[in-house]
């Protein structure tokens, strides 16, 4: 499997479905503002780590293909955001046979596995000698210095498939159910079970009725986004090829025994289905679930096209649309324990939280030491914040998060913590909250990682200040710094931090995001800022 997403960040994207092909955007871009370098390292995943590209030229693909041995896999660069493997496999497949294609969807780049080492070589000459277009765009080729994807699934049989698909969901920003994705697997073939589970972000295992159901599913969805700009499917043959499911409720469901025993629901807690009740709530565009093309080749003849659903739009929090929010789903507040009592206070668990949603307000709770209510702009932020961060280790104490039966945070009781800040802090009107303005839509939702991305530093600033700035903090320090190259332009630095461990990575975000530099003889003032990288590696 690929090892986070890669060098390139978050970006906003158009959904993508099976050749609906739209112009390539700039290059991508994370969490915050700033461009990075077009391609950057190459995640392999599991594969092997690739070599770093940096041109997207013709000639770049000819030099590479002289350094790099032949290999029976190509690296495949500049697709368009709507490509998903179907488009590749129709695309290469004259030079040779395809044995496995491995996508990476936020470098818009992937791996193709060729039967043999001459098949490769058709397809890096030709892309060579003459354009290759994959979904009406030109795509670049050279070897991968891997001789082989390596596969969750029998590691012998370069052929070997499986009824089980493994399903990594990246960029989670709406909740993912067994309802969802149902709606989305069964239009292509029929599906038998579903198992969602929460390790390395989002996953979940899906089995269809057979092989043929799950290779048509893999080469249709492969790529494509749940919704428009988000919820991004890489999908890999699994291990297992039979799910056991015990329940059916909304982390897993046997549809060939509809009488399983349905979990209690909490009051309130109303599993977010894909059709009706798309929490769009002004994150991202307003727009559905793509369907597959009515003349798709990879849908069932006999599955009846549907017409795109429309769903309303989460009104901002207001007196009047408390009361439907309310009653839509669970609560915006967020119960944190397991603080540590003189390293955390309000400021730092903003620094920490916006990063899956806005922030209103927080409040230490005097009667329970070490406690906290985090109040967010709605109930989906509460959310990705509970997926993301329950259970992760800061200052050395372990966080439990999880949602509030509270359905605000009121400003009582405030005293004065450890460090002599306020207990209670209203955020409300902070500019530093990323889900406001314009550029919210290039928000990537990522879990806690070794890598930093920061960006809206100082041009000026170097490796050193912020080493220094670390050891002013008391907080760990960066083994590994790099500096994106920043356009003539560019008023600001962009690049990454990679600490040793994710309990590092993660103290230092808590410290130092949102931190205020202020340049040598300047009256300028900069905010930095963190969040937490898709790349694997610097």
């Amino acid at each position: 499997m690929e090892d986070g997403a890669a060098g390139g960040e978050g970006y906003h994207r158009p959904a993508k479905r099976l050749r609906i092909g739209e112009d390539a955007r700039g290059e991508e871009l994370e969490d915050g503002e700033e461009e990075q370098e077009s391609t950057g390292e190459e995640a392999a995943g599991s594969g092997g780590t690739e070599t770093r590209n940096r041109g997207q030229g013709a000639k770049d693909g000819v030099e590479n293909s002289h350094c790099i041995p032949p290999s029976p896999v190509v690296h495949v660069r500049g697709l368009c955001d709507a490509v998903v493997e179907a488009d590749l496999v129709e695309a290469l497949d004259k030079f040779g046979s395809i044995c496995y294609v491995m996508m990476m969807p936020f470098k818009r780049q992937a791996l193709v596995e060729f039967d043999s080492v001459e098949s490769a070589e058709r397809c890096v000459s030709c892309g060579a000698r003459e354009p290759v277009y994959i979904a009406e765009q030109q795509a670049f080729f050279n070897f991968s210095t891997s001789q082989r994807i390596t596969r969750p699934t029998n590691a012998d049989d370069p052929t070997s498939r499986n009824k089980v698909l493994l399903l990594s969901i990246q960029n989670p920003l709406y909740p993912i159910t067994t309802d969802v994705l149902y709606t989305v697997c069964n239009p292509i073939g029929n599906v038998s079970r579903i198992v969602i589970f929460k390790r390395n972000g989002i996953q979940a295992m899906v089995e269809f009725e057979s092989v043929e159901d799950a290779q048509k599913a893999k080469l249709a969805l492969n790529g494509a986004d749940i919704y428009a700009g988000c919820c991004t499917l890489k999908i890999e043959y699994a291990r297992p090829n039979r799910l056991n499911v015990v329940r059916n409720d909304n982390t897993s469901w046997d549809y060939t025994k509809p009488f399983l025993l349905h979990r209690e629901r909490g009051k309130g807690r109303q599993r977010q289905a894909i059709l009706g009740e798309h929490p769009s709530n002004g994150y991202g565009p307003h727009c559905p679930l793509l369907p597959l093309p009515a003349n798709s080749r990879y849908r069932r003849s006999s599955e009846e096209v549907k017409n795109p659903i429309s769903y309303p739009l989460l009104l901002p929090k207001t007196s009047s649309s408390s009361s439907f929010m309310s009653h839509q789903a669970s609560s915006s507040v967020a119960m944190v324990s397991g603080l540590h009592p003189n390293e955390m206070n309000c400021s730092r668990i903003f620094n920490l939280f916006c990063l899956y949603g806005n922030v209103e307000k927080v409040k230490f709770m005097k009667s329970v030491p070490g406690t906290a209510l985090v109040e967010m702009g709605d109930e989906y932020a509460v959310d990705r914040a509970v997926t993301h961060l329950n259970s992760i280790k800061v200052f050395g104490k372990k966080l439990n998060v999880c949602v509030s039966k509270q359905q605000a945070v009121i400003p009582s009781q405030m005293f004065e913590l450890a460090d002599g800040s306020s207990s209670y802090q209203d955020f409300s009107l902070t500019r530093n909250n990323r889900f406001s303005n314009a550029q919210s839509s290039r928000n990537i939702i990522q879990p806690p990682a070794t890598i930093l991305h920061f960006y809206n530093a100082p041009p000026t600033l170097t490796e050193h200040q912020l080493h220094k700035l670390c050891a002013e903090h008391s907080v760990p320090a960066f083994t590994k710094f790099k500096v994106f190259d920043a356009k003539p332009s560019s008023k600001t630095l962009s690049g990454l931090l990679e600490f040793d461990s994710k309990t590092e990575a993660v103290e230092a975000l808590t410290v130092l995001n949102h931190h205020q530099i202020r340049t040598p003889n300047s009256s300028s003032l900069y905010t930095l800022k963190l969040c937490f990288s898709t790349s694997s590696h610097l």
